[in-house]
C-alpha cells in the first residue's frame, strides 16, 4: 500500500501526473483541482495517495490535502461511485463545497460532475447526508464558539429559511451554509423572518 509520494513532478496530463521518486516514475490519477495546484515540471511535489487494486490493474490516486483524500474514500463507499467517478466529483467541487452540497442535499451541485446523473447525485446526497451534516454543523459551531468563547452545540438548520433563500435565487448549498450560521448566532427561538434576514446578511458579507 502506497500512502504518499515525494519526488519531482515529471509530467502531467488531463487527469494524471507522473512523479519521479528515486528514478522511478509513478503514474498518479488526480482531480483537475489538484492538477491545477501542482508545481511546475521539474519541481518537488508531495502527494497523498490511495492505492486502488483490481484484478486487471493497480492504480494510484493522488491528493494534495487530506480532506480531498478523505472525501474520495467516502464517495467510493456509495454504490455506483467508482474511483474515476469520485475524482470527477472532486474536480468540480472542493471538499468544503462537497460537504456543504451534501449537507444541504444540493443534488444539482453534485450532478455538475461529468457522468453523475440526477439519480446518482440523489443517492450520494442521501447516503452521505448524516456524516456531511454532522461535520458541517460541527465546524459552524466550532467557528462561532471560537469567536464568542462559548461551547454551545450546533443547532438544526431551519429548512423553511433555506427554502426562502433558494426562492430568492440563491443556490441551495450557499443558502444552507448562511442559514446554519444565522441559526447558530440567533438561537432556537428566533423567528423565521429574523433567521432569513440574518442569512441574507451572511450571503451579502
Amino acid at each position: 500500500m502506497i500512502a504518499s509520494l515525494k519526488g519531482i513532478l515529471d509530467s502531467a496530463g488531463d487527469d494524471w501526473a507522473v512523479v519521479n521518486v528515486g528514478g522511478v516514475g509513478y503514474l498518479v490519477f488526480c482531480s483537475t483541482r489538484t492538477l491545477a495546484r501542482l508545481p511546475k515540471r521539474g519541481e518537488a511535489v508531495r502527494l497523498l495517495t490511495v492505492t486502488h487494486v483490481r484484478e486487471d490493474h493497480i492504480h494510484l490516486y493522488g491528493f494534495l490535502e487530506s480532506a480531498e483524500r478523505d472525501w474520495f474514500g467516502l464517495l467510493t463507499t456509495v454504490q455506483g461511485v467508482g474511483a474515476r467517478m469520485a475524482m470527477a466529483i472532486l474536480s468540480v467541487l472542493s471538499p468544503a463545497q462537497l460537504m456543504q452540497a451534501i449537507a444541504a442535499q444540493d443534488k444539482a451541485a453534485i450532478s455538475r460532475a461529468n457522468g453523475v446523473g440526477p439519480k446518482l447525485a440523489a443517492r450520494i446526497a442521501s447516503e452521505l447526508k448524516e456524516k456531511a451534516g454532522r461535520i458541517m454543523l460541527g465546524e459552524v459551531a466550532h467557528a462561532a464558539a471560537s469567536l464568542d468563547g462559548s461551547d454551545t452545540p450546533a443547532r438544526p438548520v431551519p429548512e423553511d429559511a433555506v427554502s426562502a433563500l433558494v426562492n430568492l435565487g440563491y443556490g441551495r448549498s450557499e443558502a444552507f451554509g448562511a442559514v446554519a450560521q444565522a441559526a447558530r448566532q440567533l438561537g432556537d427561538k428566533a423567528p423565521l423572518e429574523d433567521v432569513i434576514r440574518a442569512g441574507l446578511r451572511e450571503l451579502a458579507s
